[in-house]
Protein backbone atom coordinates (compact mmCIF):
# COMPACT_ATOMS: atom_id res chain seq x y z
CA UNK A 1 0.00 0.00 0.00
CA UNK A 2 1.34 3.54 -0.67
CA UNK A 3 0.44 6.29 1.06
CA UNK A 4 -0.08 10.18 -0.64
CA UNK A 5 -1.44 13.35 0.08
CA UNK A 6 -4.26 14.42 -1.32
CA UNK A 7 -4.82 17.97 -0.95
CA UNK A 8 -4.90 19.76 2.47
CA UNK A 9 -7.15 17.40 4.53
CA UNK A 10 -7.09 13.78 2.69
CA UNK A 11 -4.36 10.87 2.04
CA UNK A 12 -4.48 8.63 -1.34
CA UNK A 13 -3.70 5.07 -0.58
CA UNK A 14 -2.77 3.28 -3.92
CA UNK A 15 -3.68 -0.36 -4.12
CA UNK A 16 -2.04 -3.28 -6.70
CA UNK A 17 -5.30 -3.97 -7.76
CA UNK A 18 -8.85 -4.34 -6.78
CA UNK A 19 -8.64 -6.98 -4.50
CA UNK A 20 -6.39 -5.14 -2.34
CA UNK A 21 -8.69 -2.14 -2.77
CA UNK A 22 -11.63 -4.39 -1.31
CA UNK A 23 -9.96 -6.08 1.66
CA UNK A 24 -8.13 -3.05 2.83
CA UNK A 25 -11.46 -1.00 2.34
CA UNK A 26 -13.08 -3.86 4.77
CA UNK A 27 -11.10 -3.25 7.18
CA UNK A 28 -10.57 0.23 7.22
CA UNK A 29 -14.13 0.28 7.54
CA UNK A 30 -14.16 -1.64 10.77
CA UNK A 31 -10.56 -0.03 12.18
CA UNK A 32 -11.13 3.13 14.83
CA UNK A 33 -9.55 5.76 12.85
CA UNK A 34 -10.42 9.56 14.49
CA UNK A 35 -10.68 12.41 12.54
CA UNK A 36 -11.54 10.50 9.14
CA UNK A 37 -14.99 11.84 7.54
CA UNK A 38 -14.72 9.24 4.82
CA UNK A 39 -13.40 6.37 2.91
CA UNK A 40 -14.01 6.42 -1.15
CA UNK A 41 -12.79 3.19 -2.53
CA UNK A 42 -12.23 2.94 -6.48
CA UNK A 43 -10.56 0.63 -8.72
CA UNK A 44 -7.13 0.79 -7.48
CA UNK A 45 -7.11 3.61 -4.52
CA UNK A 46 -8.66 4.67 -1.26
CA UNK A 47 -9.35 8.00 -0.46
CA UNK A 48 -9.29 9.18 2.92
CA UNK A 49 -11.37 12.00 4.07
CA UNK A 50 -10.07 13.76 7.49
CA UNK A 51 -11.50 17.08 9.20
CA UNK A 52 -8.96 19.59 9.21
CA UNK A 53 -7.36 19.10 12.54
CA UNK A 54 -5.76 15.57 11.59
CA UNK A 55 -2.30 14.66 11.88
CA UNK A 56 -1.87 13.40 7.95
CA UNK A 57 1.34 11.97 8.81
CA UNK A 58 0.48 9.97 12.02
CA UNK A 59 -2.72 9.06 10.66
CA UNK A 60 -0.51 7.77 6.96
CA UNK A 61 1.38 5.27 9.90
CA UNK A 62 -2.28 4.24 11.50
CA UNK A 63 -3.67 3.13 8.29
CA UNK A 64 -0.34 1.09 7.45
CA UNK A 65 -1.16 -1.08 10.58
CA UNK A 66 -4.39 -2.20 9.32
CA UNK A 67 -4.28 -5.16 8.00
CA UNK A 68 -6.57 -6.34 5.35
CA UNK A 69 -9.54 -8.20 6.12
CA UNK A 70 -12.16 -10.51 4.24
CA UNK A 71 -14.53 -8.17 2.03
CA UNK A 72 -17.02 -11.21 1.21
CA UNK A 73 -19.32 -10.03 4.00
CA UNK A 74 -21.77 -12.72 4.94
CA UNK A 75 -23.39 -11.78 7.78
CA UNK A 76 -25.15 -9.23 6.15
CA UNK A 77 -28.07 -10.01 4.09
CA UNK A 78 -27.45 -9.18 0.38
CA UNK A 79 -29.65 -6.35 -1.50
CA UNK A 80 -31.87 -8.18 -3.46
CA UNK A 81 -32.22 -6.01 -6.75
CA UNK A 82 -35.47 -7.30 -9.02
CA UNK A 83 -34.33 -7.50 -12.48
CA UNK A 84 -35.94 -8.26 -16.14
CA UNK A 85 -33.19 -10.22 -18.54
CA UNK A 86 -34.19 -8.13 -21.85
CA UNK A 87 -31.50 -6.14 -22.69
CA UNK A 88 -30.66 -5.13 -26.15
CA UNK A 89 -27.47 -6.85 -25.89
CA UNK A 90 -28.45 -10.05 -24.57
CA UNK A 91 -28.61 -12.02 -27.29
CA UNK A 92 -25.68 -10.99 -28.83
CA UNK A 93 -23.27 -10.67 -25.56
CA UNK A 94 -24.33 -14.41 -25.33
CA UNK A 95 -23.20 -15.48 -28.82
CA UNK A 96 -19.68 -13.54 -27.80
CA UNK A 97 -19.56 -15.59 -25.25
CA UNK A 98 -20.27 -18.55 -26.41
CA UNK A 99 -23.26 -19.41 -24.46
CA UNK A 100 -26.92 -19.79 -24.70
CA UNK A 101 -28.94 -16.88 -23.75
CA UNK A 102 -30.76 -18.57 -20.83
CA UNK A 103 -27.12 -19.65 -19.97
CA UNK A 104 -26.17 -15.79 -19.46
CA UNK A 105 -28.75 -15.18 -17.20
CA UNK A 106 -28.56 -18.05 -14.92
CA UNK A 107 -24.55 -17.26 -14.83
CA UNK A 108 -25.69 -13.34 -13.80
CA UNK A 109 -28.53 -14.06 -11.57
CA UNK A 110 -26.21 -16.97 -9.31
CA UNK A 111 -23.64 -14.82 -9.05
CA UNK A 112 -22.34 -13.07 -5.50
CA UNK A 113 -22.19 -9.47 -6.75
CA UNK A 114 -20.25 -7.41 -4.27
CA UNK A 115 -20.37 -3.41 -4.78
CA UNK A 116 -16.64 -2.37 -5.09
CA UNK A 117 -16.81 1.63 -5.35
CA UNK A 118 -19.08 3.43 -7.05
CA UNK A 119 -18.79 6.47 -9.85
CA UNK A 120 -19.04 7.57 -12.78
CA UNK A 121 -22.51 8.63 -11.97
CA UNK A 122 -24.42 9.24 -7.92
CA UNK A 123 -25.65 5.84 -7.58
CA UNK A 124 -23.43 4.10 -9.87
CA UNK A 125 -22.20 1.12 -8.37
CA UNK A 126 -19.25 -1.09 -10.10
CA UNK A 127 -20.36 -4.90 -8.78
CA UNK A 128 -18.02 -7.23 -9.13
CA UNK A 129 -18.51 -11.37 -8.74
CA UNK A 130 -16.24 -14.38 -7.35
CA UNK A 131 -17.84 -17.01 -8.75
CA UNK A 132 -16.72 -16.88 -12.45
CA UNK A 133 -15.03 -15.27 -14.54
CA UNK A 134 -16.49 -11.97 -15.73
CA UNK A 135 -14.18 -10.32 -19.03
CA UNK A 136 -16.99 -8.23 -20.89
CA UNK A 137 -15.93 -6.03 -23.77
CA UNK A 138 -17.33 -2.56 -24.26
CA UNK A 139 -19.60 -2.09 -27.16
CA UNK A 140 -17.82 -0.69 -30.21
CA UNK A 141 -19.96 1.96 -30.91
CA UNK A 142 -21.07 3.53 -27.47
CA UNK A 143 -24.80 4.78 -27.22
CA UNK A 144 -25.60 8.27 -27.12
CA UNK A 145 -28.71 7.29 -24.44
CA UNK A 146 -28.57 4.96 -22.38
CA UNK A 147 -32.03 4.51 -20.37
CA UNK A 148 -32.23 4.54 -16.47
CA UNK A 149 -32.36 1.79 -14.38
CA UNK A 150 -30.48 -0.30 -17.46
CA UNK A 151 -28.69 -3.59 -16.44
CA UNK A 152 -25.30 -3.87 -17.83
CA UNK A 153 -21.95 -5.55 -18.02
CA UNK A 154 -18.57 -4.84 -19.00
CA UNK A 155 -15.19 -5.80 -18.01
CA UNK A 156 -15.20 -7.77 -14.46
CA UNK A 157 -17.99 -5.16 -13.84
CA UNK A 158 -22.26 -5.27 -13.30
CA UNK A 159 -24.08 -2.23 -12.51
CA UNK A 160 -27.15 -0.39 -12.98
CA UNK A 161 -27.44 2.94 -14.82
CA UNK A 162 -29.15 5.48 -11.87
CA UNK A 163 -30.23 7.82 -14.78
CA UNK A 164 -30.33 8.53 -18.28
CA UNK A 165 -26.70 8.76 -19.79
CA UNK A 166 -24.16 7.90 -22.32
CA UNK A 167 -22.63 4.16 -22.18
CA UNK A 168 -20.63 1.56 -23.52
CA UNK A 169 -21.28 -1.17 -21.33
CA UNK A 170 -23.32 -4.29 -22.76
CA UNK A 171 -27.16 -3.89 -21.77
CA UNK A 172 -28.47 -7.48 -20.71
CA UNK A 173 -31.53 -6.13 -18.83
CA UNK A 174 -33.63 -3.27 -16.64
CA UNK A 175 -33.81 -3.21 -13.45
CA UNK A 176 -37.50 -2.83 -11.40
CA UNK A 177 -35.96 -0.89 -8.75
CA UNK A 178 -34.59 2.84 -8.23
CA UNK A 179 -30.91 2.70 -7.44
CA UNK A 180 -30.51 6.34 -6.78
CA UNK A 181 -33.38 8.27 -5.41
CA UNK A 182 -32.62 11.76 -3.75
CA UNK A 183 -36.24 10.59 -1.47
CA UNK A 184 -34.14 8.08 0.32
CA UNK A 185 -31.36 7.99 2.90
CA UNK A 186 -28.99 7.09 1.97
CA UNK A 187 -29.86 7.86 -1.53
CA UNK A 188 -28.09 5.04 -3.46
CA UNK A 189 -29.25 1.34 -2.92
CA UNK A 190 -25.73 -0.01 -3.97
CA UNK A 191 -23.05 1.43 -1.61
CA UNK A 192 -19.70 0.08 -1.69
CA UNK A 193 -19.20 -3.05 0.41
CA UNK A 194 -23.29 -4.03 0.23
CA UNK A 195 -23.83 -7.46 -1.31
CA UNK A 196 -25.98 -7.75 -3.94
CA UNK A 197 -28.06 -10.29 -5.46
CA UNK A 198 -30.16 -10.02 -8.59
CA UNK A 199 -33.74 -11.49 -9.15
CA UNK A 200 -36.36 -12.27 -12.06
CA UNK A 201 -38.99 -9.45 -11.09
CA UNK A 202 -42.12 -10.84 -11.22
Amino acid sequence: MKVLPSGAHGLLLEFADLDEVLAHYAALREADLPGVLDLVPAGATILVVTDRDTDLSALGHRLRRVPPASHRRTETRPVEVPVRYDGEDLGDLADTLGLTVPELVERHREEEWTVAFCGFAPGFGYLTGSRHDWDIPRRSTPRTKVPAGSLALAGAFTGVYPRESPGGWQLIGHAEVDVFDLDRDPPALLVPGARVRFVEAS
